[in-house]
């Protein structure tokens, strides 16, 4: 598990009009994601890659949790 040296506050924000989501930790905008995949390479170009993306309690999901990806979901077929 995760030891207590460092806790970044990763926050995934709300998915804009095309469904891409913006990755910041603090400040600093670590990139813009339209994918869970992204998220984990956001994080890893960031050096957090240890950080588990769909369980962390150090990512804040915001408007929606890592499966909820508007560009992705709306052509599905059914």
């Amino acid at each position: 598990m995760d030891h207590f040296t460092q806790h970044p506050h990763i926050v995934v924000h709300p998915p804009a009009l095309d469904g891409s989501r913006r990755v910041t930790e603090g400040d600093v905008t670590l990139g813009l994601a339209s994918h869970l995949d992204d998220v984990v390479e956001i994080l890893r170009l960031a050096d957090l890659d240890r950080v588990e993306v769909e369980e962390s309690d150090l990512i804040e999901w915001q408007g929606g949790g890592p499966d909820d990806w508007p560009g992705l979901s709306e052509h599905e077929d059914r």
